[in-house]
């Protein structure tokens, strides 16, 4: 079903959501023909372990975006506080607003409502107001969704979970420090969710909002 969009966006609270939420899923759709546009709303400084720039995020979302194809122009990096979204919450409303005039896609992928992060809560609930006429999708970031609803599967080949793996291995600053950042955690669970409705592989989505 989601095939048919093809100007998708991704919205990631910090470097690397997007990539843990969707990769998979971003990589098989523009292998199929989709312009994906990634946001991330922090580049995170506060969270870099010591031993590496303060900047080093913004370097590694570019790397690890570009293995998933999505073209360098089309990667957004905003200089939001992370941990204080919440503070900021007009002022990411009017970003989206003004990305949804620039970019009108067509399909939007957020972290879940429920999500138990701040930022991503935030991210979430705003892109909600933002987007009201569009299609939505949640991801899943397991580690935080102490409630999810798994609406819909996405197939996808072990080649596309390998990719996801490839960009995130492109996060050396975080991989140190982020138990579900593991080959054997992210294909786990791709292979968990594809057992559930018998296919090798899948992610799973929230359904926000789907326009037939």
């Amino acid at each position: 079903m989601i095939s048919r969009f093809k100007n998708v966006l991704v919205l990631a609270p910090h470097t690397d959501d997007g990539e843990f939420g969707c990769g998979g899923t971003i990589s098989r759709l523009i292998s199929q023909g989709a312009t994906v546009h990634y946001i991330a709303f922090s580049w995170c400084e506060e969270s870099v372990p010591e031993g590496f720039p303060k900047d080093i995020l913004k370097s590694e979302v570019k790397n690890a975006t570009s293995v998933l194809g999505i073209k360098s122009e089309n990667l957004h990096i905003l200089d939001y506080k992370v941990r204080h979204f919440t503070a900021n919450r007009q002022e990411i409303l009017e970003d989206l607003i003004v990305f949804r005039k620039r970019i009108n896609p067509d399909l939007i992928f957020i972290p879940s409502v429920n999500d138990v992060h701040q930022d991503h809560m935030t991210i979430a609930t705003e892109a909600v107001r933002a987007f009201k006429n569009r299609n939505i999708l949640s991801y899943e970031l397991p580690w935080n969704n102490f409630k999810f609803s798994m609406d819909y599967f996405f197939k996808l080949t072990e080649d596309e979970i390998l990719t996801k793996l490839k960009a995130l291995s492109e996060y050396k600053s975080q991989i140190a420090i982020r138990g579900y950042a593991s080959e054997d955690f992210i294909k786990g669970l791709a292979k968990v969710r594809g057992t559930q409705v018998g296919l090798e592989y899948s992610e799973v989505f929230e359904v926000v909002r789907l326009i037939s």
